[in-house]
C-alpha cells in the first residue's frame, strides 16, 4: 500500500501547468499617447473590465491620486497632465490592491458590497470580508 504523499506526488504530476501555476490575472497595462498637455488612455474601459470595477470607481481613484484632472470620453481616459505610463500603471497597482484583490488568498475574484453603512470588499474564493474606503 503506497503512503499518501507519494499518491499525491504522483496526482500533482499528472495535473497541466495551468492547474499548478498561482499568478492566472495579470494586471493591464495602459495604452496611451500624449495629445499636447493631456494623457489619453486608449485601454480605460478594458482596464476597469479586467478589474471587474466600475470605470467611474477607478477614475475617482485615479484622479485623486494623481492629482489631475480627467473625464471618460467613451472607452478613453483624458488626464489633463503629461504623465508617464509607469506612473499610471503604479496607481492601477495600488487601486487593485485596495479594491480588488483579497488580502487573504490574494485572488482577483471579489465584490464590493455595502453592508450597513459600510463598503466590504467579499471574495467569492476563501469567503474573507473586510472594509474598504466608501467608494472614494
Amino acid at each position: 500500500m503506497m503512503d499518501y504523499d507519494v499518491l499525491l506526488s504522483r496526482a500533482r504530476s499528472k495535473l497541466p501547468e495551468s492547474v499548478l501555476e498561482k499568478e492566472r490575472f495579470e494586471l493591464p497595462k495602459v495604452v496611451g499617447r500624449l495629445e499636447g498637455s493631456k494623457t489619453v488612455i486608449s485601454n480605460f474601459a478594458q482596464i476597469a473590465a479586467a478589474l471587474r470595477r466600475p470605470m467611474e470607481h477607478l477614475l475617482k481613484y485615479l484622479l485623486k491620486e494623481l492629482a489631475t484632472p480627467g473625464q471618460i470620453r467613451g472607452n478613453f481616459l483624458v488626464l489633463g497632465a503629461k504623465l508617464p505610463a509607469s506612473r499610471i500603471n503604479d496607481k492601477i497597482k495600488q487601486y487593485a490592491d485596495e479594491f480588488v484583490f483579497c488580502q487573504k488568498c490574494g485572488k482577483p475574484d471579489t465584490d464590493i458590497k455595502k453592508e450597513g453603512g459600510f463598503h466590504v470588499l467579499v471574495c467569492s474564493v476563501c469567503g474573507e470580508r473586510r472594509p474598504v474606503k466608501s467608494k472614494i
